[in-house]
C-alpha cells in the first residue's frame, strides 16, 4: 500500500508540471447570415414567412431518424455546417457522420467542428488530419494537457478538467439546426445491438436556428476553444486529408448492404423526406444556454449558469410542465419549487432514468 501511495504521489507531482499552451492564435469566425438563397433557406422560406416570429420544430425521438436528419442536412449544405458535441466517438456512427462532413468540405462548405476533449484521448492525429482540410476547422474545448497523463490531471487540475462542455448542436447554413440530448456515437442512434440510449432531439428552423448559431459562435470564439494546431504538433498536409478521405471511403464501402445502413434508408424520417411529408410544429421559442466562461470562474457565479435563465419561464407555467432528462437531481430547492407548482394546480410530469439504468 505504501509503495502504491508513493507511486501515485509521484504521478500527481509529475502531472502538476504540465502547462497549457497559450491559446492566442485562434482567428474569430462567425455564422453566415446571408444564406437565404441556399437550398435549405428556400426550402423553409414560405413556411417561415407564414409564421412571422415563430420557429418550426420536428421531434426526433427515434435514433435512426436522428442520424438520417443529420446526414441529409449535411448533404444539402451549401455554405456552412457548425457541429458542437460533448462526445464524438470514432465508431460506426462517428465515421459515417465524419464522412458526410468531409464530403461537404470537399464541395466548398465551411465546416466548423467543436468537440469537448473528454472523448478524444489517443485521437490527435486523426483529428489533425480532418483539421488539415482547407474548408474544415476543428477546435477542442477545455483540453487536457498533452504533456501529462489524463488521470493525474483530474487531481492536479481539479476544477478545470472536471468541468466539461455538454452542448450538442448541428446547424446547417444557419437555416436549420438539430438540438437535443444525443452525442455522436452508436449507442445514441440505434447502431449498437447491445447498448442503446433513449434520447430526444428536435429539428428547428426560423429564429431558433439563428439563436443556436449565436450560441455556437460564443463557444467557438471562447478562449477555452483550442485550435488543433495549438495542441498537436502535426503539420497539415494534403496527404493527411487524402489518407483520411480514403480510410472513410473504404469504411463506408465496407458497410454497404449492412443491416444498419439498410435500416437508415428505410427509417420513418427517410420515407417522409422522400414523400415530402415532414410536418413542422410552429410556436414561440427561446434558446437558453450557459456561458462558456463559467468554467473559468467559481461555481458560485450562477449568472453564468443555465438554471437561472430557465426559472422565469418555469415560474410562468400555469397548466403543465414536462421534464425529459436522463439526469435529474433537483435538490431541496428544486424539489420545493416543483412541489409549489403542483400546489398551484400545475401538472408536472418527469421522465428520467431509474437508478439501475443510469450510466453514471
Amino acid at each position: 500500500m505504501r509503495t502504491f501511495l508513493l507511486a501515485a504521489a509521484g504521478t500527481v507531482l509529475l502531472g502538476g508540471c504540465a502547462t497549457m499552451p497559450e491559446n492566442v492564435n485562434r482567428p474569430e469566425s462567425f455564422a453566415y447570415t446571408d444564406t437565404g438563397d441556399t437550398f435549405l433557406g428556400k426550402e423553409f422560406a414560405d413556411e417561415i414567412a407564414a409564421h412571422p416570429g415563430k420557429s418550426g420544430f420536428h421531434l426526433l425521438g427515434d435514433g435512426l431518424d436522428a442520424f438520417v436528419a443529420r446526414a441529409v442536412f449535411a448533404r444539402f449544405a451549401e455554405r456552412s455546417i457548425d457541429v458542437q458535441y460533448y462526445l464524438y466517438h470514432a465508431d460506426l456512427v462517428g465515421r459515417l457522420l465524419t464522412d458526410q462532413l468531409l464530403k461537404a468540405a470537399d464541395r466548398g462548405v465551411r465546416v466548423r467542428l467543436l468537440v469537448d476533449d473528454m472523448d478524444l484521448e489517443g485521437r490527435d492525429r486523426s483529428v489533425a488530419a480532418a483539421d488539415s482540410h482547407p474548408n474544415m476547422e476543428v477546435r477542442i474545448f477545455n483540453p487536457f494537457s498533452r504533456k501529462a497523463g489524463r488521470i493525474s490531471q483530474f487531481v492536479t487540475r481539479m476544477g478545470e478538467v472536471t468541468r466539461r462542455m455538454h452542448n450538442k448542436s448541428f446547424t446547417v447554413d444557419g437555416q436549420v439546426t438539430i438540438l437535443g440530448g444525443r452525442n455522436i456515437g452508436n449507442e445514441y442512434f440505434e447502431a449498437d445491438p447491445d447498448l442503446e440510449f433513449a434520447d430526444l432531439d428536435v429539428i428547428g428552423v426560423g429564429p431558433a436556428a439563428r439563436e443556436v448559431s449565436t450560441a455556437f459562435d460564443l463557444y467557438w470564439n471562447s478562449e477555452l476553444a483550442y485550435p488543433v494546431s495549438v495542441l498537436v504538433d502535426v503539420p497539415p498536409t494534403p496527404e493527411k486529408v487524402q489518407q483520411l478521405r480514403q480510410q472513410l471511403d473504404d469504411f463506408v464501402a465496407g458497410q454497404e448492404g449492412s443491416v444498419y445502413l439498410s435500416a437508415l434508408r428505410n427509417s420513418d424520417l427517410a420515407r417522409k423526406l422522400r414523400d415530402d411529408e415532414v410536418q413542422l410544429s410552429w410556436g414561440d421559442a427561446v434558446v437558453v444556454y450557459d456561458q462558456p466562461e463559467k468554467l473559468l470562474h467559481d461555481t458560485g457565479r450562477t449568472e453564468l449558469h443555465l438554471a437561472p435563465q430557465l426559472r422565469p419561464f418555469l415560474e410562468r407555467v400555469d397548466k403543465e410542465l414536462i421534464i425529459f432528462s436522463p439526469y435529474f437531481v433537483p435538490g431541496k430547492e428544486g424539489t420545493a419549487f416543483l412541489t409549489d407548482l403542483v400546489k398551484r394546480g400545475v401538472r408536472v410530469r418527469i421522465l428520467t432514468n431509474s437508478l439501475a439504468s443510469n450510466d453514471v
